[in-house]
C-alpha cells in the first residue's frame, strides 16, 4: 500500500496538484460564463465591385446574423465586429440570386454563427452612366397687380449625374427646391439646390444653384 501510494499518489505530485488546479478553475471559469445568443442587425458589404458597374435595385438587403457564444464576449460586441460580406468579382450587369450563409459572416472567434437572415436576396446590376441633364428651376408667389413671373435662370444650367444606366437614361432634368418670389417686382436671385428624384441616381457636383428670377408685366386684357 505504502509503494502504490509513493508511485501513484505522491509520484510528481507537484505537477498533479497543479493540473488538478487549472482545471478547476477551468470548470469555474465556464460556469460563471455560459452561453449566451444575440441577434445583430449588420449591412452587407459588397467587395470587389467592378468600377463600371451599379447596383441598380433600390433596396438593398441587411442580414440579420444570430451568434452564440461566451456571455462575456457577447456582452461586449459592437457593431463593427461583426457584418456579411459578398464577393463581387466577374459581376455583370443583370440579375443575380446570392446565397447568405455562414461563410460569408465575419465575427469574433469566440463566437459561433448559428443563423443568417435572410438565406437568400436577389440583385439587378447596370452599367454605370455619367451625363449631364438640365436644371429645372421652380418659384411661385404673390406678386403686385399686373405681375407674373416670366423667367426663370439657372446658373448652372445643368449638372453632371451618375448611376445605373437604364435609371440615369430616364431622368429628364434636375429640379431645384422650391423657391418662394413673393413681392419681386424687378428681378430677383436666390441660392438652391438640384437634385434628382431618384435614389439611385447621385448628383456628382452637389453644389448650390443661383436661381434668377425674372417678372414681367401682364399683357392687357389677360387675367393673372
Amino acid at each position: 500500500m505504502k509503494d502504490f501510494i509513493q508511485h501513484y499518489v505522491l509520484y510528481n505530485f507537484g505537477i498533479k496538484l497543479l493540473s488538478l488546479a487549472l482545471a478547476v478553475g477551468l470548470w469555474l471559469a465556464v460556469a460563471s460564463d455560459p452561453p449566451a445568443e444575440v441577434a445583430v442587425d449588420v449591412p452587407i458589404v459588397f467587395r470587389n465591385i467592378s468600377e463600371n458597374l451599379e447596383i441598380s435595385s433600390e433596396n438593398v438587403p441587411r442580414a440579420q446574423i444570430r451568434v452564440r457564444g461566451p456571455q462575456r464576449v457577447v456582452r461586449r460586441l459592437q457593431p463593427a465586429d461583426i457584418y456579411a460580406e459578398i464577393d463581387l468579382s466577374g459581376m455583370k450587369p443583370g440579375e443575380r440570386t446570392f446565397d447568405m450563409t455562414a461563410q460569408q459572416v465575419h465575427q469574433p472567434k469566440e463566437l459561433e454563427v448559428v443563423q443568417v437572415v435572410p438565406n437568400q436576396f436577389h440583385l439587378t446590376f447596370d452599367t454605370r452612366l455619367t451625363r449631364q441633364v438640365p436644371v429645372r428651376p421652380r418659384a411661385f408667389g404673390n406678386f403686385s397687380a399686373g405681375y407674373q413671373i416670366g423667367r426663370l435662370e439657372a446658373e448652372p444650367s445643368s449638372i453632371t449625374i451618375s448611376g445605373p444606366r437604364k435609371r440615369v437614361e430616364a431622368v429628364e432634368a434636375a429640379i431645384t427646391d422650391s423657391i418662394d418670389a413673393s413681392g419681386t417686382m424687378d428681378r430677383a436671385t436666390f441660392v438652391r439646390h438640384a437634385y434628382v428624384s431618384d435614389p439611385l441616381v447621385q448628383v456628382m457636383s452637389p453644389n448650390p444653384v443661383r436661381v434668377t428670377v425674372i417678372m414681367e408685366k401682364v399683357p392687357a386684357g389677360t387675367g393673372r
